[in-house]
């Protein structure tokens, strides 16, 4: 299995066209495409919906994860349903599912949130704004882990905006590690297994990294790959 990814293309009103052209090519190199958040720079329908004419109609399926600008204006759910009518899928909390060459591939998602890595993280504890940042990576981690478990299928990929390991993250102030990932999700994906975990979010990290269990993990941010899109081969039989 092909998989091409990329997160943080950050589209604006006036970025119609900046992907298209590179996605003609994309279903003789690739058999889907993941978009790990951070789609669009300010959240606005608007930038939601040249994020729809770049990505959707492309010739093999495309899943994506939200990011942290593509909440800023607070009509997420708007630019879920926006995507979705057009034939892309966004995963939150969820997982989906699809057939090629004869094997299944199970995608599972999240956007993730912050609260750093083990020894030097937040924990749900003191005041009330701090239990909720918190907690609401608790929460994320959690249902990334159930839709994980529920995913059966013959190759699985963890992908989320949200780091879940600091390996990727080198190249970042250290400062900011608890506001670019969580041990959290980490966890989540050792604890229920995949083949492939893919993220974004960290501009300035590195793309190579694996959970505390082994997993690889890559950070397909688009200022890190530096291309229109990575692509990771998988096989069914672990190779």
């Amino acid at each position: 299995m092909r998989i091409a990814a990329v997160g943080d293309v950050h589209l604006g009103a006036e970025s119609r066209g900046q992907y298209r052209a590179a996605m003609v090519e994309l279903p003789e190199r690739a058999d889907i495409l993941l978009l790990a958040g951070d789609l669009t720079r300010h959240g606005t329908l608007e930038e939601a919906e040249v994020v729809a004419a770049e990505f959707s109609g492309i010739g093999v399926p495309v899943v994506a994860v939200l990011g942290n600008h593509d909440h800023h204006s607070d009509v997420e759910q708007d630019i879920v349903n926006l995507l979705t009518d057009h034939g892309i899928t966004v995963l939150e909390g969820t997982a989906a599912r699809f057939d090629i060459d004869g094997h299944s591939l199970g995608v599972a998602g999240t956007k993730g949130f912050g609260g750093g890595f083990a020894g030097k993280c937040a924990s749900v504890f003191g005041e009330r704004l701090m239990r909720e940042f918190a907690a609401h990576t608790v929460e994320l981690a959690g249902s990334l882990s159930s839709a994980l478990a529920e995913s059966g299928a013959d190759v699985t990929i963890a992908l989320t905006h949200y780091s879940p390991v600091s390996d990727t993250l080198h190249g970042e102030p250290r400062e900011i590690y608890p506001f670019l990932g969580s041990y959290l999700l980490g966890e989540a994906i050792d604890a229920t297994g995949a083949d492939l975990a893919l993220h974004g979010h960290a501009h300035a990290g590195a793309e190579r990294g694996t959970t505390p269990g082994g997993i690889r993990v890559r950070n397909v941010a688009q200022p890190v790959i530096r291309s229109a899109y990575a692509v990771y081969e998988l096989h069914p039989d672990g190779a």
